[in-house]
């Protein structure tokens, strides 16, 4: 008998969450769910409702409608069970300049049940920070106190880690050492949930992703599915460019034509560049097609779908916070 596929472990339940503030409707039941061990992106533009939508999911507003779970538990009727299991950094961790990395975490810990100096051992491995821990907090880098914002939230044994722009003011080489660590977390058995306005970044770090928009979850899935709906670009420069978007318009191998210029750095403004929509394998063809009707052509490529590509399609070019 064929294996059965094991169904994978719902942490975070969001389903048909609605918050109406002052007579208007802000979130318009969005439902979504993270799943054990995975890293969840969310996406949204500014005024989409994503930043009250994390306050939700930490109970720090009420849905109108609907419901939050974390681990089973839900997050308005069962507050204290629910939060146990969550570990939250909104914006830049909470932390005191003056005293040590130590002291700091050895502060949080007092707050929470059953955490000893081993389990503070413990998070100091897990963040990587063993040999600054002793120093104080002020002379840590940016991205030294965004690790201790997130060891101090792991000192509870969170199952759903919550990180609201956790790359935000990072040089690009602690953006990859933040990224490489998310992961790591990850490949642990924690759920990540993961808000950032840079799609690239959620592009190579996240699982699977949700696109919110005007209150509405529009878009969730696996990053990789989601990417190939927005289809292959192929961008041609060609010459003479009117001539050349006359027969393309004309022929079917072109699914549409998405923009038409002068080619940057060609000199010639006969020269143009035609962004395409159609399938890859139709390329020779069309080559073909254009250099038998005199066109010259000076080159063809095809541009991958990106996150960014299918967020600006999907949100009409709205700005992400």
């Amino acid at each position: 008998m064929p294996k059965q596929k094991m169904e994978p472990e719902v942490v975070l339940k969001v389903s048909n969450v609605k918050k109406t503030i002052k007579n208007k409707e802000i979130i318009k039941g969005i439902s979504f769910e993270v799943y054990a061990g995975e890293i969840f992106g969310f996406l949204g533009p500014n005024g989409s409702g994503k930043t009250t939508t994390i306050r939700m999911l930490v109970d720090l507003i009420r849905p109108s409608e609907g419901s939050i779970s974390i681990c089973g538990y839900d997050v308005h009727k069962n507050h204290n069970e629910a939060l146990q299991y969550v570990g939250c950094i909104v914006e830049n961790p909470e932390l005191y300049s003056y005293l040590t990395g130590w002291e700091n975490l050895e502060h949080f810990a007092r707050m929470l049940p059953d955490v000893d100096e081993r389990r503070i051992q413990e998070v100091v491995e897990i963040v990587g920070m063993d040999q600054r821990i002793q120093d104080k907090v002020r002379t840590y880098s940016l991205g030294m106190r965004q690790r201790l914002g997130i060891a101090q939230a792991l000192l509870g044994r969170p199952k759903l880690l919550i990180l609201d722009e956790p790359t935000n003011g990072l040089d690009p080489q602690g953006i990859k050492e933040m990224r490489e660590f998310i992961r790591k977390l990850a490949e642990g058995g924690l759920s990540l949930f993961v808000s950032s306005h840079l799609l690239g970044e959620i592009q190579q770090m996240c699982d699977r992703v949700a696109i919110i928009s005007r209150g509405q979850v529009i878009q969730v899935g696996e990053v990789e599915d989601l990417i190939s709906k927005a289809g292959n670009k192929i961008v041609w420069t060609v010459a003479p460019g009117d001539q050349a978007e006359t027969l393309m318009k004309a022929s079917s191998l072109v699914q549409a034509i998405e923009g038409s210029g002068i080619a940057p750095r060609l000199t010639d403004p006969d020269i143009r560049q035609i962004v395409t929509q159609m399938k890859d394998e139709q390329v020779p063809e069309l080559s073909r097609l254009l250099m038998e009707a005199g066109i010259r052509l000076y080159a063809v490529e095809i541009k991958n779908p990106t996150l960014e590509d299918l967020f600006l399609s999907l949100t009409e070019g709205e700005r992400i916070e």
